[in-house]
């Protein structure tokens, strides 16, 4: 009978956990305004901290099923990413590389202060170049966000992502290297996964579009064929241990260039879309270990403040120079504050394709996750408000 009841507890934890959470991210967003994903978040560490049966990684397809959510977000960050205004504002896709490279040699740094090897510092400081394309897109979407600061929070979080996934397998290959000596497995572990991460999401990006142009597909259709393009390309990165994320972005990118249009309403690819979104963001809170939060606290906040210090500062710097007022650049900066959900998935990702030290960075990062995922999208929403780009209107 016990075993009956673990079973049964297994079986209906998540269905029941994203229900609560769906009904306090309503009730909490009608209260005081919070940001929906932070209660999620709430409740996936609420779930993680009392061990709820069945919120473990033990239940098969989770992870690859969060990576599918993650990845229907990167195509539309990529897909609201246009190419032009890089060639018509050079500043900005260089101010993105620019502060990449800040934040990564700011983090490396910080983390000397702590008893770390070199090859764990690598890693978070690769990490914490990402900012949270699902944090950031979801609020952005949630207040109906547009303007300046809106445009360029996106563009950078794009190019932030990319560097850090580029930032990553580096890293990566100079730990095969550093281990096994083997310069061709370093450097095919490295660049190959890049480089055809982004053929095969350009690839399709090509191709997706030139099949919809063949026919007349309604609105409602071409966000079905986009989503399940989105699904293929991260069932075939699985099976090629490819990055599900990088070609997801890369996807979207094209996609807008090759000019097929999603409308406003399609954003978030509707309701399966909320469903994945809070799906994601309960199960990335669940996979934080509530031991490590506490004695990794310390070194997060630390990392948050000069990870915050490098991104405000690099944009405040090159306000002027990239066409905006030093107050834009400063809110841009503090909007590009969550990084919890892109991290943490990539981290899981080279874990699974048998990168070792995985499991301790996530372990001595977790407290920095915790303050991220749930004060992040709060800086976000916060910052936006201020920006007064927000078009959120009471029913």
């Amino acid at each position: 009978m016990a075993t009956d009841y673990n079973f049964l507890l297994q079986s209906i934890a998540w269905p029941v956990v994203l229900l609560l959470a769906w009904f306090v991210g309503e009730r909490v967003y009608e209260t005081w305004h919070l940001p929906r994903v932070t209660s999620y978040v709430a409740v996936g560490l609420l779930g993680g901290l009392i061990n709820l049966p069945g919120l473990t990684n033990d239940v098969p397809g989770l992870p690859f099923l969060a990576n599918v959510a993650l990845s229907l977000v990167l195509f539309e960050l990529g897909y609201r990413i246009n190419l032009r205004w890089f060639r018509h504002n050079p500043w900005v896709l260089l101010l993105g590389v620019v502060e990449s490279a800040a934040t990564f040699a700011a983090i490396y740094w910080a983390s000397a202060w702590f008893d770390l090897t070199v090859d764990l510092r690598l890693i978070i400081a690769a990490l914490s170049i990402s900012a949270s394309p699902a944090g950031i897109v979801r609020v952005a979407n949630e207040l109906r966000s547009a303007g300046q600061v809106t445009e360029r929070v996106l563009h950078l979080c794009a190019i932030n992502c990319l560097m850090s996934v580029i930032a990553l397998k580096v890293v990566v290959g100079y730990w095969y290297l550093s281990t096994s000596g083997d310069l061709v497995l370093a450097s095919f572990g490295s660049m190959y996964v890049v480089a055809i991460s982004l053929a095969v999401g350009g690839l399709l990006g090509v191709t997706v579009p030139w099949l919809l142009r063949r026919r007349s597909t309604h609105e409602r259709g071409v966000t079905v064929v986009f989503a399940l393009s989105v699904l293929l390309l991260t069932t075939a990165a699985y099976g090629l241990k490819l990055s599900p994320l990088l070609a997801a972005l890369t996807f979207g990118i094209v996609a807008r260039e090759r000019r097929v249009h999603l409308t406003n309403a399609q954003r978030d690819f509707g309701t399966g879309g909320d469903l994945l979104s809070v799906f994601l963001f309960v199960y990335i809170a669940s996979l934080l270990d509530w031991a490590d939060v506490g004695t990794g606290m310390l070194l997060g906040t630390w990392l948050i403040l000069v990870r915050t210090a490098s991104k405000v500062g690099c944009n405040l710097l090159a306000a002027r120079l990239s066409g905006i007022t030093e107050r834009k650049g400063l809110l841009t900066g503090l909007a590009l504050t969550p990084m919890s959900a892109f991290a943490i998935l990539l981290l899981e990702q080279t874990r699974l394709y048998g990168f070792a030290p995985a499991v301790q960075v996530l372990s001595i990062m977790a407290g920095m996750m915790l303050l991220q995922e749930l004060l992040g999208p709060v800086v976000t929403q916060r910052t936006l408000m201020v920006a007064h780009e927000t078009h959120v209107t009471k029913e």
